[in-house]
């Protein structure tokens, strides 16, 4: 039977829950998709949020959509009932950083959940490439974008975090490790950009454990993110629509179903069980009892795993 964490069922409801009123988090990386969505359901537990990231309302960062902002996200976890702050952080840059944590620590003197959720790396891919046929230029930046970020806020963060036992670390990525393991994901710099999270939460755990904090990495599925949708000509009322398109996306998840698994962590005292794992959006919505915003429950990577790659015959809403 799945059992429910505290303020599951608010959360379903879209009502704040309290569980982490008191608490901090920082969501690096906030500005749209899974790190905007995770930042509201942060918020709609009670907790205060940073949300970083570069593109703002004065400015655009290089992926180039100025629909989403910073401020944007603050001001919607502040509307789910927490305290959302928008700080700009360019997360390759060390000081900024340090800046940044330092104003967390001046003002709060806590850090309780650490969403390491950087990358904006969709624009440089190029996939089923060699390696010797990749612009280096695009290859290192993936790279950049997707490890070295998520390093030098960790460095930077923990010390803050680990004052306190119970500290949760969150690395997001693309793929889980039993869906990456046995699978190259198309491009080099893809494959290392989203396999390190993998491996940076089971490292993070071992250092963490003395500390009484914990580190997991997890995944969405088949995301029905901004920038996936206007690429298919649809929105989140008609996303449907884009199947006839891309069947597979018969399978795709809301933002919000990952960002409530990962406030589902956050809210269980007992997170600690799941430390240095790899989970996906459906598995965490499988333990604490949550669905997506439709109702249902996908388990995209369960759904590639089994029917796109072991040639299952099976309906997709057997994996909703």
């Amino acid at each position: 039977m799945d059992r429910e964490h505290p303020g599951a069922e608010a959360a379903r409801a879209g009502e704040p829950a309290g569980a982490l009123g008191g608490k901090v988090a920082l969501v690096a990386g906030a500005t749209r998709g899974v790190g905007r969505a995770t930042a509201v359901e942060l918020g709609r537990a009670g907790a205060t949020v940073y949300v970083t990231g570069r593109t703002t309302r004065e400015r655009v960062s290089e992926v180039g959509r100025p629909t989403e902002t910073i401020e944007e996200t603050a001001d919607l976890v502040t509307a789910a009932g927490g305290t959302g702050i928008a700080v700009p952080v360019d997360h390759l840059e060390p000081e900024r950083v340090r800046a940044l944590v330092e104003r967390i620590d001046r003002d709060h003197g806590r850090l309780d959940v650490l969403v390491n959720d950087v990358w904006g790396g969709d624009h440089l891919l190029d996939f089923d490439t060699k390696v010797w046929e990749v612009g280096l230029d695009k290859g290192l930046r993936m790279l950049r974008l997707g490890v070295e970020t998520h390093l030098v806020t960790s460095h930077f963060a923990l010390p803050l975090l680990i004052r306190r036992p119970g500290g949760l670390v969150v690395e997001v990525t693309d793929g889980t490790a039993e869906y990456n393991g046995p699978r190259y994901r198309g491009n080099l710099f893809f494959d290392l950009a989203k396999n390190a999270p993998i491996r940076m939460a089971f490292g993070l755990a071992e250092e963490l454990k003395e500390y009484g904090c914990a580190a997991v990495c997890v995944s969405p599925g088949f995301l029905r993110s901004e920038e996936m949708l206007d690429s298919l000509g649809v929105t989140e009322e008609n996303w449907r629509d884009a199947v006839a398109k891309e069947p597979h996306f018969a399978i795709a998840e809301s933002p919000a179903y990952l960002g409530r698994g990962i406030a589902a962590l956050a809210c269980d005292p007992g997170a600690a069980r799941w430390s240095g794992r790899s989970l996906s959006s459906g598995q965490l919505a499988r333990e604490y009892g949550l669905t997506d915003t439709d109702g249902s429950r996908p388990d995209g990577w369960r759904y590639f795993i089994e029917v796109v790659h072991g040639g299952r015959e099976a309906d997709v809403e057997e994996y909703r």
